[in-house]
């Protein structure tokens, strides 16, 4: 417990800050996207249209194909993540070199070598979440494939209609999902480069972080990109 009595008191509250910000944003963009169209909401829509058309196909072998399509990113994510916790935990090793290169850099501050060190495991757990958020994404898109495996038959549906927009409904709502946990592990790694100015200064933290959270909310609510998925709906 060394490092509570070393650690300034500075460090301590840019650190709360770092962690209510992600916490907050995180709120914010839920419950934000209700009342006002995201990336997020716009997408919906679309995979309750897919899986709407998709009631009405067969066989559904496209559909497979894009699950499977979408099963790819996270997947791809979740081991690049491993390499990257993997060279933070070999980054340990040679925290020494590390800190003095740093220390270099104009405008940063003189780290101690075990304030350095818990900057990397601060950064290490950020990956660590980041990953577990990718891996469940992963298993959702596999219950997608499962239930999109399980449909009836457009036979089916056209004698029970009822039926119908329940079934939409639920897959489009577990592709939803997947898509959400993947979004999370997503915005991980755009807080782990708020978390890299830490190594810096206190301050140079604060900044990225309020950076990073302005872009996100760019990227989310005001691309380019959103204009085109959302139809108004």
């Amino acid at each position: 417990m060394k490092i509570l009595s070393i650690l300034p008191w500075a460090d301590w509250l840019v650190l709360v800050f770092f962690g209510l910000v992600w916490i907050g944003y995180a709120q914010f963009a839920s419950r934000w996207s209700v009342s006002r169209p995201s990336i997020l909401a716009a997408t919906n829509r679309f995979r309750l249209r897919w899986i709407q058309v998709s009631l009405t196909r067969d066989p559904r072998v496209l559909d497979g194909i894009i699950t499977q399509t979408l099963s790819n990113t996270p997947a791809f994510f979740s081991s690049t993540t491993i390499l990257i916790m993997g060279g933070l935990l070999a980054l340990l090793g040679t925290t020494d070199k590390a800190a003095e290169l740093v220390r270099e850099i104009p405008f940063s501050e003189a780290t101690p070598i075990l304030v350095f060190e818990f900057k990397i495991l601060v950064l290490i757990a950020i990956f660590v979440y980041a990953f577990f958020r990718f891996s469940w994404s992963m298993r959702q898109y596999t219950f997608v494939s499962l239930m999109i495996g399980a449909l009836p038959s457009p036979e089916h549906f056209q004698a029970h209609p009822s039926e119908q927009v329940d079934y939409a409904q639920r897959v489009a709502a577990m592709t939803g999902l997947a898509a959400e946990t993947f979004n999370d592990g997503l915005r991980a790694y755009y807080f782990s480069f708020a978390a890299m100015g830490w190594f810096f200064s206190p301050m140079a933290f604060v900044l990225t972080t309020l950076l990073i959270v302005a872009i996100l909310y760019n990227r989310e609510f005001r691309s380019d990109v959103l204009e085109v998925l959302d139809d108004g709906n």
